[in-house]
């Protein structure tokens, strides 16, 4: 294969060869009211999703709300209690054979012989598929190029994290599941996995993306699922669910002075005031910290400094952000995305 050097003078990752054949009809994941109990614990909960073919979808929400025993449920290692789960027109109980052939999965945290090199580590798992890429392909996408004689015990974490991506894409996969694939990585290995991430959905591959990267979700996701106690609570784009912020922009202030009130121990807001501001869309508080929905930043936060200067209080933070996936979590439940 030819190298090729980016516009930074870096080597630049092996291109993702389109997928074989004609691409069937149907979704290439599909759920249907599947459930999953741990005693009393509810994980899932009559869950519906369906994701296309060459789509990439997120599926997001706090430790705890169901996502990974979905996700589990999806790879074949957790049996649903009930309901149906078809990948790519399968299903585990008839098609388990096929279906590892044409899935591929990066786990959280995948443990590797340690003394086994690099080039090893993807020379066993390349020989666990009748087709696929090329070892040296599969190092080269990744990047590893610098280690593939180096053994699994001297890599660093984000080069792990490289290796299991790399071993995922081996068998070149139809539908790939990536679970937290940027853990540990530095902001240039984040940006480089984005980009393959892109290259995989152009070349016709079906990507399932669960994260806490809010900034990742809205970059690579073409729709989003939040997970909430085992349900969906919202499903759209991202441009669709920030929309239900109901503002633009946040508004996020804490404040001193004033009368404190007696059940929080912070200062006093009249939040009748903040929201009687025009453009202010909705008002939350939490632990003493103000967040503001505003639709027109510009004329909203001159109001909103004269509505605390009248009320005789003085501000101890302020900052704006857009609206993004984290605050329609917050909107949604109360509590922020990375809450236990």
């Amino acid at each position: 294969m030819t190298e090729e050097i980016s516009e930074n003078g870096r080597l630049a990752a092996a291109p993702v060869r389109a997928l074989n054949g004609q691409a069937e009809s149907g979704p290439s994941l599909l759920l249907r009211g599947v459930r999953k109990a741990f005693a009393d614990v509810v994980a899932v909960d009559g869950l519906d999703l369906e994701v296309a073919r060459g789509e990439c979808f997120g599926l997001l929400g706090p430790n705890g709300a169901g996502k990974t025993t979905t996700i589990e449920i999806c790879e074949g290692i957790t049996d649903p209690d009930a309901g149906t789960v078809e990948l790519l027109g399968l299903n585990w109980q008839a098609g388990a054979d096929e279906l590892r052939q044409r899935i591929g999965i990066q786990l959280q945290e995948t443990q590797f012989p340690d003394k086994l090199t690099v080039t090893e580590v993807l020379r066993l798992f390349r020989s666990f598929f009748r087709r696929g890429i090329s070892v040296e392909e599969s190092i080269q996408t990744a990047q590893l190029e610098e280690k593939r004689h180096a053994r699994v015990v001297t890599l660093s974490g984000g080069q792990k994290q490289r290796l299991a991506m790399a071993c995922a894409l081996v068998g070149d996969p139809e539908l790939l599941f990536l679970d937290e694939p940027t853990t540990g990585l530095d902001p240039q290995a984040r940006r480089h996995l984005w980009d393959l991430v892109d290259q995989l959905k152009h070349a016709g591959r079906t990507i399932i993306l669960t994260t806490h990267y809010m900034d990742e979700a809205e970059r690579l996701c073409d729709r989003v699922a939040i997970m909430d106690r085992g349900k969906v609570i919202a499903l759209g784009t991202p441009q669709q669910l920030i929309s239900l912020v109901g503002g633009e922009n946040i508004v996020e202030f804490a404040v001193g002075g004033g009368e404190v009130d007696k059940e929080s121990g912070h200062s006093a807001v009249d939040a009748a005031l903040l929201m009687a501001i025009p453009s202010v869309d909705s008002h939350r508080v939490d632990a003493g910290v103000h967040q503001l929905s505003v639709s027109e930043l510009h004329t909203a936060v001159p109001r909103i400094f004269a509505a605390l200067k009248d009320q005789g209080l003085h501000l101890s933070e302020f900052r704006t952000h857009s609206a993004t996936l984290e605050d329609v979590f917050v909107k949604l439940t109360g509590r922020n995305l990375r809450d236990e």
